[in-house]
């Protein structure tokens, strides 16, 4: 992400991503709110360069938060300004804070409620079905389950995890059942988010590399 602060108070986003207006891209919404917090005037120009699939607006997100991005830029720095940023992020996404403090966490609550964690780093192989999964069609499906009890357990053991949108992403997206099918074979495949994206953990590079011969 490059940033360019304006003097004229627009707020612009020049990277399009397909099927989402331009106001209501994390990215613009979360400058919006540091502009509205602040009471600055300034404006920026924001372009991003992505080569990965799409999706991680969150991530996006919580870079135009957090130092030395345009937060700092507004806020300055102080101790406790991560704090600040992470809790107005959570207004634009639950999983906006984790990015904000920048450093992996256990999430509880609706993702505000976050313990610093230090997980295994293994190599991670990723697979792209070719279909765009719409997030929103997912939250409303009234098959997702919505009443699964919280994880507690810190840290969380191995196996002990799961995604409540998997089951209904695999209904409606055969692509991603595939692919789930396809990876499970070497590793446990997991969605990430509501996807499209699948996931496996491997031990070490040459096992994945193996992996990929399939």
């Amino acid at each position: 992400m490059s940033f360019a602060v304006r003097d004229d108070g627009v707020i612009c986003l020049h990277t399009e991503f397909p099927g989402v207006p331009h106001d209501q891209n994390l990215i613009v919404k979360a400058a919006k709110k540091l502009q509205e917090q602040s009471g600055c005037t300034l404006g920026i120009d924001i372009r991003i360069k992505k080569v990965l699939p799409m999706g991680g607006v969150s991530a996006a997100a919580a870079q135009m938060l957090q130092p030395p991005c345009w937060g700092s830029i507004i806020f300055g720095n102080w101790p406790g300004m991560k704090e600040q940023l992470a809790a107005l992020g959570l207004s634009l996404g639950a999983d906006v804070p984790v990015f904000v403090r920048g450093h992996a966490a256990f999430a509880e609550g609706i993702g505000e409620i976050l313990t610093p964690a230090e997980p295994e780093e293994p190599w991670y192989l990723v697979l792209v079905p070719q279909v765009s999964v719409s997030t929103a069609e997912i939250f409303s499906d009234p098959l997702l389950t919505r009443d699964s009890l919280p994880i507690k357990v810190r840290p969380v053991p191995k196996g002990n995890s799961r995604n409540d949108c998997e089951a209904v992403v695999k209904e409606r997206y055969p692509e991603v059942r595939n692919a789930l099918n396809l990876l499970g074979k070497y590793t446990e495949a997991k969605l990430t988010g509501t996807g499209s994206c699948i996931f496996g953990a491997f031990p070490t590079k040459q096992m994945l590399i193996k992996c990929c011969t399939f």
